[in-house]
């Protein structure tokens, strides 16, 4: 999602995707941030949020931990672990999101 988007885009979109995160990217796809089911439960319990008002930008996790598209699944884990997180994007070189994982995808591929 860009982060002109409202928080109530990004809903649909987790919703949809089924991820329980959702990336904000600039218009070169490179990451800007992230805002997960966690960030979710923040944010509706601030006062005054506006869901279809509030642009996602304003309300997402800045400088998420991410992984590098050429990183081993292992690695993965061992930052989700250290970080105490459930999902990360993974980036190329130059910042741009190319995919995500979550703690599931691991699971499945009996990494963890």
């Amino acid at each position: 999602m860009h982060g002109d988007a409202t928080l109530g885009d990004v809903l649909v979109e987790m919703s949809r995707k089924r991820l329980g995160m959702s990336a904000v990217v600039d218009d070169d796809g490179r990451l800007l941030g992230l805002y997960t089911d966690g960030d979710l439960r923040r944010t509706l319990a601030a006062p005054g949020i506006d869901v279809h008002g509030t642009r996602i930008a304003e309300v997402m996790t800045r400088s998420p931990v991410t992984i590098d598209a050429d990183a081993l699944a292992v690695e993965a884990a061992r930052l989700m672990e250290t970080h105490k997180i459930s999902g990360l994007m993974v980036v190329d070189a130059d910042g741009r999101v190319v995919g995500a994982l979550n703690i599931h995808d691991l699971l499945r591929a009996r990494v963890v």
